[in-house]
């Protein structure tokens, strides 16, 4: 059976099935709601067991994706699992590739995409705003990825430096600003997604898609519901993860000559 290395990202989960990340590389702290212990006492322990810290008991766990979201501090909206789970499908992103996004917030698509294309590729992320930049980078950190990211402090709608990417991220207020930009930053095949609260933003994207080599133009939203499952019967929640965001995508061709 797997056991705990030194330098594992390791995931300890309560009985509330929350998640909390540890480094077992660190040295004896007090780590936030979990209680003071030297982070090495995890090391050869067996994945799935349990560990003791004070009086509280969790589950040892290789950190997975969902848990890294979990642990994620939040300083702005983030872009939700199901939402960053159709980017990934509909982007193509695979192992290996280069993406860009533009407007990194909290880092949680940048955690994503970062785990999806893996250390053989590459993210990179444009953001305008220091604050949010340094407050993702804590979270990369945290996340075990920052290697596989590339932050520069630019305005994604004055130009993209990289060129053949395979897929290009938008979630600005306004993407349409950074349509021709992406255009030429895309390999031939390569995605655009813009990622919109509004429809009038949307539309405003659209507009300018028309006016470039693009096809396969289409737009959707998720909506998501959980099941509760009891021994009294099952149902669906009376809470619903409704709209976040539409997502927009579409795929660049080369001009008809």
């Amino acid at each position: 059976m797997k056991k705990v290395k030194k330098g594992d990202l390791v995931s300890l989960i309560d009985k509330n099935n929350n998640a909390y990340l540890i480094d077992t590389a660190q040295s004896t702290d007090h780590f936030k709601k979990v209680g003071v212990f030297n982070p090495a006492e995890l090391i050869d322990k067996t994945y799935g067991s349990t560990f003791t810290v004070g009086n509280k008991n969790f589950y040892v766990f290789p950190a997975s994706l969902y848990d890294k979201l979990k642990a994620l501090k939040r300083k702005a909206q983030i872009i939700l699992p199901k939402d960053a789970s159709h980017i990934i499908i509909h982007c193509n992103i695979t192992p290996g590739k280069k993406v860009l996004e533009a407007g990194i917030g909290s880092g949680s698509l940048t955690t994503v995409l970062a785990c999806i294309v893996g250390s053989e590729g590459k993210v990179f992320s444009y953001e305008k705003r220091q604050d949010f930049i340094e407050h993702a980078l804590n979270n990369l950190k945290q996340a075990h990825i920052q290697d596989i990211v590339t932050i520069k402090q630019k305005d994604v709608t004055e130009g993209i430096e990289e060129k053949n990417l395979d897929a290009i991220i938008l979630d600005i207020p306004n993407p349409w600003d950074a349509v021709k930009h992406a255009w030429d930053a895309l390999a031939p095949g390569g995605i655009l997604c813009t990622y919109s609260p509004l429809i009038s933003q949307v539309e405003d994207t659209y507009g300018e898609i028309h006016k470039h080599p693009f096809i396969s133009l289409y737009t959707f939203e998720t909506l998501q519901r959980e099941i509760i499952v009891k021994e009294q019967g099952t149902r669906p929640s009376f809470d619903m993860l409704g709209h976040t965001g539409y997502l927009t995508f579409a795929r660049k061709i080369l001009p008809v000559k």
